[in-house]
């Protein structure tokens, strides 16, 4: 299975949730433009750069090779390996580069982070909220894990310390669930199962926080993927500054056939 990002990437997107992990480049600097070259052919670019220029083309068994020249002892390249096999749906290699990672360096909270993601795809999700918690003591700034935590707990049907979760993502990024991209070092989790209730409790995640256009955006997504509970919807605090809003009305009126 391959994970697009979404926690990492929630994701993630969150919009594309459903799809698989998403990761935000964080921690590695901007790739070289290639000007057409391939990145083998570019003498001046470090074999980490040219480990990210393949990961920006998916190109992920190509980014293991280059990854795998980076100094043996360092962590972000164990790390990155790690991310590049869990792109290629490899969790057991991907699982054993992250702790390799965290091994080298036992603060670095993106390695710990990814092995939450890892159980997370494994359905271990007790185990992936642990490790997102303990990254979280390290980084407890980062909008994408504190966005991993609240998928992990919705998965355990944890839905108000969930939406705790998305809303201080949120206050940190408030882009957080809109990122996209498949290379870096933090992997944001992006797959949910009850897709419909998820994008119910993004919604009003949006609204409480003011973001009104997004709020619609994810209501509009929870009943076209089959959310039925409309009255709930009419009456839910969150949308009280919305129930005005002529699109908001259209919305609850519209008839949606479930994707």
């Amino acid at each position: 299975m391959r994970y697009r990002t979404g926690i990492t990437l929630l994701l993630a997107a969150l919009a594309g949730w459903a799809q698989g992990p998403a990761s935000s480049f964080t921690n590695s600097p901007t790739p070289a433009p290639l000007g057409g070259l391939s990145p083998q052919n570019r003498p001046d670019l470090s074999p980490e750069m040219r480990g990210d220029i393949y990961m920006a083309r998916k190109m992920y068994r190509e980014a293991v090779e280059m990854y795998g020249k980076m100094p043996s002892d360092s962590h972000v390249s164990w790390n990155k390996m790690g991310i590049a096999y869990h792109q290629l749906g490899q969790l057991g290699l991907a699982r054993k580069s992250y702790e390799r990672s965290m091994k080298l360096s036992p603060k670095y909270a993106e390695a710990i982070n990814n092995l939450g993601t890892v159980a997370y795809a494994q359905k271990n999700y007790r185990r992936a909220t642990n490790y997102y918690r303990k990254a979280l003591v390290i980084a407890p700034e980062s909008a994408s894990m504190h966005s991993n935590l609240g998928t992990a707990l919705f998965a355990r049907k944890k839905y108000e310390a969930a939406i705790l979760e998305y809303q201080k993502a949120l206050e940190l990024d408030p882009n957080v669930f809109e990122h996209r991209g498949s290379q870096g070092t933090v992997l944001q989790e992006r797959s949910v199962e009850e897709r419909a209730k998820f994008h119910y409790e993004l919604a009003k995640v949006y609204a409480k926080t003011g973001q009104g256009e997004r709020a619609l955006q994810y209501l509009r997504k929870a009943l076209e993927e089959g959310y039925k509970d409309r009255e709930k919807i009419a009456g839910e605090a969150a949308f009280a500054e919305l129930k005005e809003n002529p699109e908001f009305q259209a919305i609850l009126k519209t008839e949606f056939r479930a994707l």
